[in-house]
């Protein structure tokens, strides 16, 4: 006869009583972590719904855990910025004339400085390229005429072409004497890293270091997902690369994804906002290695930056710990400013619902609101996710612009040709909320007409998307994208 004993500790009823414990903790965990509502739900379902799947899940990407260690030194980090950058930007270069920009960029550096504490700063020059082959060449001649330091950070370093050639130029520059520092993101690169050109560096007196590496260990304290999707190149602290390429050369990049060769920008500048951009770089090797920002930068030999141009820029680096949605609402910022054209280009875009209302309303207004995507991407999940918003852009006006000659890769926002912004975000939920991202808002026309200019080559090189015929596509197809949909915050 079994017992009431027998009863509780029979393996299904052990099983039962661990299920409902876990719902109760994670449930109690969900709510304490307030995410949107609809975010919350779905994870309480999703808990509650598939017994222990659904709590290793939430685990897995539900939090943005980054490791009490990393919170630490980020905290150190927001300390030091204030002091670094005053001794970094002559205390002219953040003396801005306003009168010269509209009100909203204003607004903006008040904004930035408040969520970020990076100020803008002027005194700036840069270049945009647009070519990949020209970017790698003439990264490597920055690198081959260096004459103290080279830092650089990517989220993927791959081997072949001119890739090759700015490896070359590193490992000389390492052999001449010059403190060279390379951050790699440990996912992003993760075939690279299997291969000899890592050794290669380390053995010619590069400081190589792999960003936020993967495994089961790390797991275990932070998400595996949360990576490093910046791109920056600092040169003797007086030279500065960013924009939306990684260290690859296209024609070896990729190849068997069947979307065509990426298409990707950088800027090249110098003056003020090198300084901001050195430490952001400098600060994320601090992340990794645990020293000191001012010692880092006296050892690369980083000193004042001063006055080459007459821009002014204003540097918004993002993620987990560092800001909540600064990034976001700096976005946001930039569409709302827009009163004649807002220009969006994006290899991704899966955007949370307050920058989606933004850019509709920005159309409902008025503006002439024009947002370029490549018509493939490599990555089924989110071409679908992408398409699922085409139809209440296009019903408010919006004008979408499929590009055709390769996956276009830019990241870059126009608002009237006055306020720009361009850098590694995607206009999508990763880079939004889990990714670490670094963007320039840059205030005038003189970037922002040659930026827009680009822009414009790839609406030449795109078809517009008609609307009455996207409406005729498949239910099918319609039904594919409101599911996957569903995994926004995910992708």
């Amino acid at each position: 006869m079994k017992t009431l004993f027998d009863f509780f500790t029979h393996p299904s009823t052990l099983a039962i009583i661990l299920h409902l414990l876990l719902v109760i903790g994670f449930s109690i965990r969900v709510v304490m972590q307030r995410p949107a509502t609809g975010v919350a739900l779905a994870w309480l379902f999703l808990i509650a719904a598939i017994p222990f799947g659904g709590a290793f899940a939430y685990l897995l990407v539900g939090e943005k855990r980054i490791g009490k260690e990393r919170v630490k030194r980020l905290a150190r980090l927001r300390d030091s910025y204030e002091h670094v950058t005053n001794s970094l930007v002559s205390r002219h270069l953040t003396e801005v004339d306003w009168s010269e920009h509209p009100p909203e960029a204003r607004e903006m550096d008040r904004l930035g400085s408040k969520m970020i504490g990076l100020p803008t700063v002027c005194g700036t020059s840069g270049k945009l390229f647009s070519d990949t082959g020209e970017i790698l060449k003439a990264i490597a001649e920055d690198v081959r005429n260096a004459e103290r330091s080279v830092l650089m950070e990517f989220y993927i370093w791959n081997e072949g072409g001119l890739a090759d050639e700015v490896l070359e130029a590193v490992i000389g520059a390492a052999e001449r004497g010059l403190d060279c520092r390379l951050l790699i993101d440990g996912l992003g690169a993760a075939p690279w890293w299997k291969g000899d050109q890592p050794s290669r560096l380390r053995d010619a007196g590069v400081k190589l270091k792999q960003a936020l590496p993967a495994g089961f260990i790390r797991m275990l304290v932070g998400r595996n997902d949360v990576r490093l999707h910046r791109k920056i190149v600092i040169i003797d602290g007086m030279t500065a690369w960013t924009g939306s390429m990684n260290m690859v050369d296209p024609r070896f990049f990729k190849q068997d994804a069947n979307v065509g060769e990426w298409v990707d920008a950088m800027v090249r500048v110098k003056g003020g906002v090198v300084a901001p951009l050195a430490l952001t770089m400098i600060g994320d090797w601090t992340l990794e290695t645990g020293e000191d920002v001012f010692e880092v930068a006296k050892a690369v030999g980083f000193g004042e930056v001063e006055s080459n141009g007459s821009a002014a820029a204003q540097v918004v680096p993002s993620g987990p710990g560092q800001t909540e949605d600064g990034l976001l609402q700096m976005l946001l910022a930039t569409v709302n400013s827009a009163r004649e054209e807002l220009v969006l280009t994006t290899p991704y875009f899966v955007p949370d619902d307050s920058l989606l209302r933004a850019i509709r309303g920005a159309a409902a207004r008025g503006v002439a609101v024009s947002m370029i995507v490549p018509e493939k991407v490599d990555s089924l999940l989110t071409r679908y996710a992408s398409r699922s918003f085409y139809d209440e852009l296009i019903d408010s006006g919006v004008k979408i612009f499929l590009y055709r000659k390769g996956l276009l890769h830019t990241k870059s926002i126009t608002a009237d040709r006055r306020i720009s912004m361009f850098g590694t975000v995607n206009l999508d939920m990763r880079s939004l909320w889990i990714n670490y991202e670094v963007a320039a808002f840059v205030y005038g026309t003189v970037f922002g007409d040659e930026l827009r200019q680009l822009q414009q080559s790839y609406m030449e090189d795109s078809e517009m998307l008609d609307g009455g015929e996207w409406a005729k596509r498949s239910k099918v197809q319609k039904f594919l994208e409101s599911a996957f949909r569903l995994s926004a915050p995910m992708l």
